[in-house]
C-alpha cells in the first residue's frame, strides 16, 4: 500500500452523491486499487463527504478528498487535492474559490496534505467542463503548453488530463507525460473496461476510473489488474 500519490498507478474516483452499496464498496476497497478519490461535480455535500468517508475508512486504503466545493472541506483526509482549471474561461475556477478557502481555512491546513492539482478539461460535453466554463477546443500546443504552465510554473504535483465520460486521444496523453518534468500525470474519461484501462496506463502515470463503478461495476474492478499489467509490462520494456 503506497501513501505517497507520486506512486499511485490505479485509481478509483467515488462521488458522494451518488449511490454505492455496502458490497460494492467493499470490493472497490478491497480490490488492490492503489487509493480511492472522493469528489465530483454537482451535489458535493458535507454531509454525503463526512458519510463516504466514514465508510471507505473501515478499509486501509489510501483516500483523498478533491475539493469541488468549500463547505463540503471534510477533514480526516490523507490528501487534499485542489483543482485549478487551468483552460477554464472564468477565473473562479483558477484561483477564485480557492482564495476564499484560504481566508477561511488557511491558517489551520496542515500543508504537508495538500495537493494543487492542475486540470485540462478536454470534453466539450461534460459536466464539468461545462460548470467549469472550460474553453475545450484546445489543440496538442494548447495542451502541452497547459502542462508546462502546471509542471514548470505553478509546481503543480498532478496534472490531470480529463475527458470526463468519452475516452481521450491516447496519443496526446502520452505525448503529454513526455513534456512534465516534475508533476505526476492524471488521465481520467471513459475507461469503461480492462482494454481501455490497459492503454491509459501505457499513457499516463495513473489511471482514475470513475463512473464505470456504477454503470459496469465488474468491468471497472477488472480494470486494477489491467493497469498492473500495463505497469509490469512497461517495466520489462
Amino acid at each position: 500500500m503506497h501513501w505517497d500519490f507520486r506512486q499511485w498507478n490505479h485509481i478509483f474516483k467515488l462521488d458522494p452523491d451518488k449511490d454505492i452499496s455496502d458490497e460494492l464498496l467493499d470490493k472497490v476497497c478491497l480490490s488492490g486499487t492503489d487509493a480511492i478519490i472522493v469528489g465530483g461535480s454537482s451535489g458535493v455535500t458535507f454531509d454525503n463527504t463526512v458519510d463516504l468517508l466514514s465508510r471507505i475508512r473501515r478499509y486501509e486504503v489510501p483516500c483523498a478528498l478533491e475539493v469541488s466545493d468549500r463547505e463540503a472541506i471534510v477533514p480526516g483526509f490523507d490528501f487534499f487535492f485542489i483543482p485549478m482549471v487551468l483552460n477554464s474561461r472564468n477565473p473562479e475556477w483558477i484561483i477564485g474559490q480557492h482564495h476564499r478557502a484560504l481566508r477561511e481555512y488557511g491558517a489551520v491546513m496542515d500543508w504537508n496534505q495538500v495537493v494543487t492539482e492542475g486540470y485540462v478539461m478536454l470534453n466539450e460535453q461534460s459536466t464539468a467542463a461545462r460548470i467549469t466554463e472550460a474553453d475545450t477546443g484546445l489543440d496538442a500546443k494548447d495542451t502541452e503548453a497547459y502542462a508546462r504552465l502546471a509542471d514548470r510554473l505553478l509546481r503543480c504535483g498532478i496534472f490531470y488530463m480529463e475527458y470526463s465520460g468519452t475516452f481521450g486521444d491516447m496519443a496526446l496523453v502520452a505525448r503529454i507525460r513526455e513534456v512534465l518534468k516534475d508533476a505526476r500525470l492524471f488521465y481520467g474519461g471513459g475507461i469503461d473496461n480492462p482494454d481501455k484501462a490497459y492503454r491509459a496506463a501505457q499513457a499516463a502515470h495513473t489511471v482514475i476510473v470513475g463512473n464505470a463503478i456504477y454503470e459496469q461495476p465488474e468491468l471497472a474492478l477488472a480494470t486494477v489488474q489491467a493497469v498492473r499489467e500495463a505497469r509490469e509490462a512497461g517495466n520489462r520494456e
